[in-house]
């Protein structure tokens, strides 16, 4: 295969089927045992956050030495301190009854103006499994729109298979590089899902839709494909600055998420997605 980014050219004449998968294929299996892994250790494909795991964050307004707050805190399962622009926020794991009123009782007494936001165990629970029904719902939702949509089992079949490695292999890596499974990353694992159905769909579409030899509607798919991908990459990797220097943590991780879900989105789509459809383009009779 010849890809050349910087001039929009891309040919799989010389490349089988196996090949083009092969690479794909091989990281969504690794991908997928730490993702079964995580389920076996930790209950859950991806760690959670306090959304999903339970536990207490408190905002406290004003500019302190992060030693000195670690200090106040060190009775408490603290996990994390963030500055922010407007003060500190800091995150506790689970902890009883008892010590909750304690923290409480401790962070009004010495931070008057603190907020303070707890999410019980159980309900966290709930709403993992509420979020995660979500997904799979969205996801068996699309593979029927796309099944109706061609009417053939192998097109539609890669696009289905495209976009699972995504969630997949996005899942995975976001739990190798600390990324919680969070309300926000959820909603960036959904968003992920419309991008790529919608890079595969235009490839499926300019193949099966369009006349003309099969190695210039690749090349004239690619171009238009990866030209969107990139201008979305290039607002997300916008973004992602922005909330780094403003201390944005839900806004920063939604971007990194789908910044690596549209980066595994271009290899699922040009080259499984692709490898397949030239299969079944060939076995039609196409050149």
């Amino acid at each position: 295969m010849y890809f050349c980014m910087w001039e929009f050219r891309y040919n799989l004449g010389r490349c089988s089927l196996a090949q083009l998968v092969a690479i794909p294929f091989i990281i969504l299996l690794l991908c997928l045992g730490v993702l079964v892994s995580n389920m076996v250790t930790i209950g859950s494909p991806v760690r959670p956050g306090i959304d999903f795991a339970g536990g207490t964050a408190v905002t406290i307004p004003g500019s302190y030495e992060e030693s000195l707050l670690m200090q106040e805190f060190s009775t408490y399962p603290l996990i994390s301190a963030q500055s922010a622009t407007n003060g500190w926020y800091l995150k506790f794991g689970p902890m009883s009854d008892g010590e909750f009123r304690s923290l409480v009782e401790d962070t009004q007494r010495k931070f008057p103006d603190a907020k303070i936001d707890f999410i019980g165990a159980t309900f966290a629970q709930t709403l993992q499994a509420q979020a995660m029904l979500a997904l799979i719902f969205s996801f068996i939702g699309m593979s029927i729109v796309v099944f109706v949509a061609f009417r053939a089992l192998v097109p539609a079949g890669a696009v289905v298979l495209s976009a699972f490695a995504d969630i997949a292999i996005t899942a995975a890596i976001m739990h190798l590089v600390g990324i919680p499974l969070s309300l926000g990353t959820m909603a960036a694992l959904l968003m992920l899902i419309g991008y790529s159905v919608d890079s595969d769909i235009l490839l499926t579409t300019r193949i099966l839709k369009r006349k003309g030899k099969l190695d210039e509607k690749f090349s004239g798919a690619f171009r238009t494909g990866i030209i969107m991908t990139t201008t979305t990459m290039a607002a997300l990797l916008a973004m992602l600055l922005v909330s780094l220097a403003g201390q944005m943590e839900i806004i920063m991780e939604i971007s990194m998420v789908l910044l690596i879900g549209l980066a595994v989105d271009i290899m699922n789509t040009w080259l499984t997605n692709a490898g397949l459809l030239k299969w079944y383009a060939i076995k039609r009779g196409e050149r």
